[in-house]
């Protein structure tokens, strides 16, 4: 991923130094197994760990690689250079190169989830932050993008901190899945390797070992993985388009922060644009692209074959290094979010009390009214307030079929805005629980 969408502690997972520090790892556990069980000598083992703190030449890896064709055959090569060739004759004993590369591939996307579970603990601790404050603050809900009736900016912030932790807990759930290993060798069957080394291995690494594993990890605990952050992605881009449309002029209900020396336009020096939130629909769409090619790679030739290779190598570190910049991303739009009540007082009454048809429609069917007469009678008062600019209030009040049914004080009753929020507590507590 490129560097102005990248933050450091998500990219060092995916560098080539912490590969092969992996990679080495792998290895070298599964010498200490072997030697328990007597495969190796004690000694050959113990030999693979004077490479513990030497940092592996990448570059000398990579021109290796161009000769052998084979990167893990590459590592070995140099590994042996390190320790010497004697004590290295004994590494990778039974095992395949999909060993090494499945379970550290694993291994990455395990500390990745760790990163960008805590990302996500941070932007549901600013949601929530920012849900209470505007707990009771009154806007206008909407539906197709017309007027609705009314809601609050702490209910529609409740409403995204919801779907984020629903997100968290299945990334906890992909997590889990995902945290397998394999040293289970050619296709699978341990015939050159023991059980018992994969197990040590695994428990190393804190994984737990792949129950059946053929010469690879089965790719659907990928896919599950992967849709799971495209899940997220698309929760990213919810928030982030309610933020753009609240930013609009004719809105401005919320705007993100402009902050002093800020420039919006090259050409319009007034523009206070919603860039950051569009930068998040945008790196959104990244990480969902990386969702189809996973399912796709579930289907593998065999015990085997590489056609999912190239695929991860692009979608592990780029998928997770653009979710985790755009979840810290998110988390300071809502943290500076600039929210602006008094305009969205101003744009709930710009129609005149249109806002309070159903309560009046509910009241007449109360009253005796048959549904079908009541929406007949509460529609054509409404519309002179689309076409005409009239009060809805007003025109209810002339109205005599509407006069024969509710008295004044009951139709001016229906105007009430606090009937809307009373239940907003009752809300806050399934959402919050205790805390609300």
């Amino acid at each position: 991923m490129v560097p102005r969408y990248s933050r450091p502690e998500m990219v060092a997972i995916w560098s080539p130094e912490t590969k092969f520090r992996i990679w080495y790892e792998i290895e070298a556990y599964a010498c200490d197994a072997q030697a328990n069980l007597g495969v190796i000598p004690a000694e050959s083992a113990g030999a693979v760990w004077k490479a513990r703190d030497v940092a592996f030449d990448v570059d000398r890896i990579d021109e290796i690689e161009r000769v052998t064709k084979h990167d893990v055959i590459a590592f070995l090569t140099h590994l042996a250079e390190i320790i010497g060739a004697e004590e290295a004759r004994f590494v990778h004993q039974g095992m395949t190169s999909s060993d090494v590369l499945d379970t550290t591939f694993n291994v990455q996307l395990v500390r990745a989830a760790d990163i960008l579970l805590t990302d996500m603990d941070a932007l549901l601790a600013a949601l929530k932050r920012r849900a209470f404050e505007h707990k009771d603050t009154v806007r206008i809900g909407r539906s197709h993008g017309i007027h609705a009736e009314p809601t609050t900016m702490g209910l529609t912030l409740a409403r995204f901190y919801a779907e984020v932790d629903r997100s968290r807990t299945r990334l906890h759930t992909a997590r889990s899945e995902i945290a397998t290993g394999a040293i289970s060798g050619a296709v699978g069957t341990f015939a050159n390797i023991d059980p018992s080394v994969e197990a040590h291995v695994c428990a190393q690494l804190g994984l737990t070992p792949e129950p059946i594993s053929t010469q690879v990890i089965p790719r659907d605990r990928h896919a599950a993985f992967f849709a799971t952050l495209g899940v997220i992605a698309s929760s990213i881009e919810n928030i982030a388009t309610e933020i753009r449309h609240m930013q609009r002029t004719e809105v401005l209900e919320a705007e993100e922060y402009f902050s002093p020396g800020q420039k919006g336009s090259s050409a319009m020096p007034h523009k206070r644009n919603p860039v950051l939130t569009e930068n998040l629909t945008g790196l959104a769409r990244l990480v969902r692209m990386a969702v189809v090619p996973a399912m796709e790679n579930v289907t593998l030739w065999h015990e085997r074959d590489i056609s999912h290779s190239s695929v991860e190598r692009n979608i592990g570190p780029d998928t997770t290094i653009t979710l985790d910049f755009a979840l810290a991303r998110l988390t300071g739009v809502i943290d500076k979010l600039v929210i602006y009540p008094d305009n969205m007082l101003s744009n709930m009454n710009k129609f005149r009390g249109l806002i309070h048809s159903q309560r009046v429609l509910l009241a007449l069917t109360q009253k005796g009214v048959s549904r079908e007469d009541a929406y007949r009678l509460v529609q054509r008062n409404a519309m002179r307030v689309w076409e005409d600019g009239a009060d809805f209030m007003t025109e209810l009040k002339a109205d005599a079929e509407v006069m024969a049914a509710l008295s004044t004080a009951e139709i001016e009753d229906n105007f009430d805005l606090s009937y809307h929020t009373k239940h907003v507590d009752t809300i806050f507590a399934r959402v919050f629980g205790d805390a609300a």
